[in-house]
C-alpha cells in the first residue's frame, strides 16, 4: 500500500473500513508529516493530540466491534480555525479571539463527525478570513509548501497547506471571494465553493453574509465529492440553507464527459494572464476534449456589474459584522485589514441596496446567456504566476504592492457575487515550479457536474498525486 499519508481521503476511509489500515495508523502519518514540514509551512494554529488519540482509539474500536460506519470513519482532519467546536479554541486567526472558546459545535463540523471523522486541530489562515494570501500577523505567515517564500492562497491558508503537505486528508475551509479555490490552486490541492446555500453556515465565522460559503479542500475531486455530500443540506439552525435535495456527488464520477460543454471565458478571467497559466488551462481543456468534452471559447456578459457590486457587498457587510470591534478595539486589527474595512462605513445605504436588488436579476441574466451555450465555465484560479509573500504584503511592502495582492482574487470573486460553485483543481506548474489552478464553474447546484468534470481530469491527469517538495527534505 502507498504510504499512509499519502492516501486520498476517500482511500484513507476505505483501508480502515476494510481494516487494511487503523486510524491510529493514519493519525501517526499525520503527525510525522506535521513534525517535518510545519516548522517551514505554519499550518497550524493549535494541536490536540491527546484527544485525536483518543478519537482514534474509539474509531478502531469501532472496526473491531463490527459497528455501523460512517463515510468518513476514522478519518483524521484538520480546519480552518474559524470553525465553532464546543469547548475547544476558535482564534479566526486574531488578536480579539484568541482566547475565544465556543460552547457549540457548527453544522458542517458536526457532520463530518457524524460520518466518522474527528478534529485533531485548528489550521492558519487570514485575519477574519480577510485576505487571499497568507499572511497572518497574529500567528505568523502561512508558507507554501511548493516554495516557501511564496504565497499558499487565503484565506483558508493552512487548509490548503496542510493538505498539500500531507498533514491532514481533507480540511474544510470558507470562500467569501475565493478563500477555498485559491489555496488550493495555490497549493496544488482540490478545493470546491458550492452554490451559496447548499452548506449550512451555522457556527462559522462570518465575513459577508451574501457571499460567505463552506466547503473542503483535499487531494481529489473524489475526496471533495465525499466531504460535499456529508455536509451539504439544510439545516434548522440556518434559515438561508436550502432546501434542494442532496445528490450522491461521488456515484456521479464515472468519467463519462462525453458531449459536455465547456467555455473558456475571454471575458474578465484572461486578462493580463500569465501565457504559462493560459498554456495551462488551454491543456486542461484538451485533456477533457480528449474525454468527449466539447471545447469553445466564450465571452461572459456583465462582467464589470458584477465585479462592481461584489465589492461593494463585501465591504459593508464586513464592517458592519467588525462594527463594533472596530469601534472597541481598531488597533487589534492588523493594518491592512482595518484599512480595508473602514471604507465599508462609507458606502452610501442604497448603494448596498442596489447591489442585492440587482444580484438576482444579474444571476438571472448571466444564467441564461451562458449556460444556453456552455455547461462549464473554465478559467485558471489565479491569472498570473504566483507572488511571494513579500510581494504582495502590503503592510510592509512599497506602493503597488496593493495590485498584487488584489489581483491574486480576480478570477474568483464574481462567481461569489453570482452565488455559483466552482471548483479549482491543480493542471501544472508555472516556470518558478509552484502550481497552477484550473477554475471549473457551473450553473446554481450543478457540483455534480462540476466534480464529475474535475475527476475525468484527474483521472487522465497525475499533478494532484505529486507531493511538494517541503515533504522532501
Amino acid at each position: 500500500m502507498t504510504g499512509l499519508a499519502e492516501l486520498s481521503l476517500t482511500a484513507a476511509a476505505d483501508a480502515v473500513a476494510s481494516g487494511q489500515a487503523t486510524s491510529r495508523e493514519l493519525l501517526d502519518a499525520c503527525w510525522k508529516n506535521i513534525d517535518l514540514a510545519n516548522p517551514g509551512v505554519n499550518a497550524t494554529i493549535w494541536l490536540d493530540r491527546e484527544q485525536a488519540e483518543k478519537d482514534a482509539a474509539a474509531a478502531d474500536a469501532a472496526v473491531r466491534a463490527k459497528a455501523p460506519l460512517g463515510k468518513l470513519h476514522g478519518v483524521p482532519m484538520a480546519h480552518k480555525d474559524m470553525y465553532y467546536q464546543a469547548g475547544r479554541p476558535c482564534t479566526c486567526g486574531s488578536k480579539i479571539r484568541r482566547d475565544f472558546v465556543p460552547t457549540y459545535t457548527s453544522t458542517a463540523i458536526a457532520r463530518l463527525h457524524a460520518a466518522g471523522a474527528y478534529a485533531f486541530g485548528g489550521l492558519n489562515l487570514a485575519e477574519f478570513a480577510q485576505a487571499p494570501t497568507g499572511h497572518n500577523v497574529h500567528f505568523g505567515d502561512c508558507h507554501n509548501p511548493w516554495g516557501l517564500p511564496y504565497i499558499p492562497g487565503g484565506s483558508s491558508s493552512g487548509s490548503g497547506a496542510a493538505v498539500a503537505a500531507r498533514m491532514t486528508y481533507g480540511a474544510l475551509g470558507s470562500d467569501t471571494g475565493g478563500s477555498i479555490r485559491l489555496p488550493a490552486a495555490c497549493c496544488g490541492v482540490t478545493g470546491i465553493k458550492p452554490t451559496q446555500t447548499r452548506v449550512s453556515r451555522y457556527g462559522a465565522m462570518p465575513l459577508s453574509f451574501t457571499h460567505d460559503n463552506v466547503g473542503p479542500l483535499a487531494r481529489t475531486a473524489r475526496d471533495c465529492a465525499r466531504l460535499l455530500g456529508v455536509i451539504a443540506g439544510h439545516d434548522p439552525n440556518d434559515a438561508t440553507s436550502s432546501r434542494e435535495p442532496v445528490p450522491d456527488y461521488e456515484a456521479m464520477l464515472d468519467g463519462d464527459i462525453r458531449g459536455l460543454r465547456i467555455g473558456i471565458a475571454t471575458t474578465w478571467f484572461l486578462e493580463g494572464a500569465a501565457p504559462s497559466v493560459v498554456a495551462a488551462i488551454e491543456q486542461a481543456c484538451a485533456v477533457l476534449a480528449a474525454r468527449g468534452a466539447i471545447v469553445s471559447h466564450i465571452p461572459l456578459p456583465l462582467m464589470d456589474a458584477i465585479g462592481a457590486y461584489g465589492s461593494i457587498v463585501s465591504r459593508v457587510e464586513a464592517a458592519a459584522i467588525h462594527s463594533e470591534w472596530m469601534r472597541e478595539r481598531p488597533g487589534d486589527y492588523a493594518p491592512f485589514l482595518a484599512g480595508r474595512m473602514y471604507p465599508g462605513f462609507a458606502i452610501p445605504a442604497a448603494y448596498y441596496v442596489e447591489t442585492l436588488a440587482q444580484r438576482g436579476p444579474i444571476l438571472k441574466a448571466f444564467c441564461a446567456e451562458v449556460f444556453a451555450k456552455v455547461d462549464l465555465i473554465a478559467t485558471p484560479t489565479i491569472p498570473t504566476v504566483l507572488p511571494t509573500l513579500a510581494e504582495t504584503d502590503i503592510d510592509h511592502g512599497p506602493p503597488g504592492t496593493e495590485k498584487k495582492f488584489l489581483a491574486v482574487s480576480i478570477n474568483c470573486r464574481p462567481f461569489n457575487y453570482l452565488g455559483l460553485p466552482a471548483v479549482s483543481i491543480p493542471c501544472g506548474f508555472d516556470p518558478n515550479g509552484l502550481p497552477i489552478g484550473f477554475q471549473l464553474a457551473g450553473r446554481p447546484f450543478a457540483e455534480g457536474r462540476i466534480l464529475k468534470a474535475a475527476d475525468a481530469y484527474q483521472r487522465d491527469t497525475d499533478f494532484h498525486t505529486l507531493l511538494p517538495p517541503v515533504l522532501k527534505q
